[in-house]
């Protein structure tokens, strides 16, 4: 039977930390900015941090996932495919699918309601192929 802890705490995180759906830091305007559907390369990288420091935190410290061997071992396998998805999907900087005006934007810096669901939806399917479909892991200690 397969783990899929990794995969749903990545998912809702991707969710609750996607730039302008709950919040964006840092704002156009202000430091914090909340539900303004917009988003910006620092404000990528504030919450790519934020992202990599929870799910190593949820998979690492608090291991939501189980071992199945005899000696007990990080896997960061989840928490890199993880955080490099997060950056790549995150709705704006490279694309956003569905745009404001076409069907694909390219760094647009925007997002949507739709859009953040939709990128959702390819999170989940492409973190589901990796960590339970391939399997990849990076074991240390």
């Amino acid at each position: 039977m397969e783990n899929w802890g990794p995969v749903f705490v990545s998912v809702l995180l991707f969710v609750i930390l996607t730039p302008g759906l709950l919040f964006q830091v840092p704002g156009k305007q202000k430091c914090v900015e909340f539900g303004n559907f917009h988003t910006s390369g620092a404000s990528i990288i504030v919450h790519s941090l934020l992202y990599f420091s929870l799910v190593c935190v949820f998979l690492l410290a608090i291991k939501v996932h189980l071992y199945l061997g005899a000696k007990e071992m990080a896997d960061w396998g989840p928490v890199v495919i993880a955080v490099v998805l997060f950056v790549l999907l995150s709705p704006g900087l490279l694309f956003q699918l569905p745009g404001r005006n076409r069907v694909v934007e390219f760094g647009n810096m925007q997002t949507s309601g739709l859009s953040i669901l939709v990128h959702t939806v390819i999170f989940f399917g492409l973190i589901t192929i990796f960590l339970i479909a391939i399997g990849v892991h990076i074991y240390t200690g």
